[in-house]
């Protein structure tokens, strides 16, 4: 069983930045896809961004490209998601996901382990 922890979710301004980690519990860390999704207010999950375990290939969804840049520390069993330039409509509760698929995943369906989200609110 692998156990998922967020942190660094909070209120921001529009134009501000915020750093999310997600710390995993696990001896395997390095066999971890990890994604980030997003829950709005009344909406669904969305797909936000991706890491390959090998942490060679990213992938992100149009909303976010060229804003949030997803990482991973293999030494700390964490992935990181910095999102600057943020948005009003980005404000959701964010969660990762674990997977131990060598492809990188975008849909939540793939993922077998999540976290239980922190919230991001951005104010205009």
């Amino acid at each position: 069983q692998v156990q998922l922890v967020e942190s660094g979710g909070g209120l921001v301004q529009a134009g501000g930045s915020l750093r999310l980690s997600c710390a995993l519990s696990t001896r395997t860390f390095s066999i971890y896809g990890v994604g980030w999704f997003r829950q709005a207010p009344g909406k669904g999950r969305a797909f936000v961004a991706a890491i390959a375990r090998s942490g060679s290939t990213t992938k992100y969804a149009d909303s976010v490209k060229g804003r949030f840049t997803i990482s991973r520390d293999n030494a700390k069993n964490t992935v990181y998601l910095q999102m600057n330039s943020l948005k009003p409509e980005d404000t959701a509760v964010y969660y990762c996901a674990a997977d131990n698929s060598a492809l990188v995943q975008t849909t939540s369906p793939h993922y077998d382990y999540w976290g239980q989200g922190t919230q991001v609110t951005v104010s205009s």
